[in-house]
């Protein structure tokens, strides 16, 4: 089965990774594409405490998938940690979008023509673009980390 990952790093530009989210949705709307191009998005803590693990570590991608809410969703406890109680700043979390193309494999010319096209596009343009396909070393990490996250 073709299958390939694409990761998008958008720094903290959280404007450009919605507009490239809404851009996936409008191509997977228009080209019937549901199940064959699907995305998601990480976010990486990028201030660590000296007995914290670093934010690249699958261990601390795994909590930090696990602890996420829904923008707007309210505590059921009033009694919140202070850490918590404000959202985090822009300038101290990395937004990765990771885009994962699953094509059957007689579908590899139309596969590849989305491998070559959705970096060029102009919201992906600047996210620094990587391709990794199944064979590569860090193939099944990326796939481990794209299941855990929501």
């Amino acid at each position: 089965m073709a299958h390939s990952f694409l990761i998008f790093e958008f720094g903290s530009n959280e404007e450009a990774a919605q507009q490239a989210r809404h851009q996936i949705d409008a191509w997977k709307q228009g080209f019937r594409l549901d199940k064959k191009l699907q995305v998601k998005f990480e976010r990486i803590e990028n201030d660590t405490q000296p007995n914290e693990a670093p934010a690249d570590t699958p261990k601390a991608a795994k909590s930090k998938a696990k602890g996420k809410t829904k923008p707007g969703a309210k505590s059921k406890s009033p009694h919140t940690d202070p850490s918590e109680a404000h959202p985090p700043t822009g300038d101290s979390t990395t937004i990765r979008l990771i885009v994962r193309l699953d094509f059957s494999d007689h579908e590899k010319l139309s596969h590849q023509r989305w491998v070559d096209r959705i970096p060029t596009e102009e919201p992906f343009k600047s996210a620094n673009p990587k391709i990794i396909r199944a064979g590569e070393p860090e193939f099944k990490p990326t796939s481990a980390r794209f299941d855990l996250l929501d």
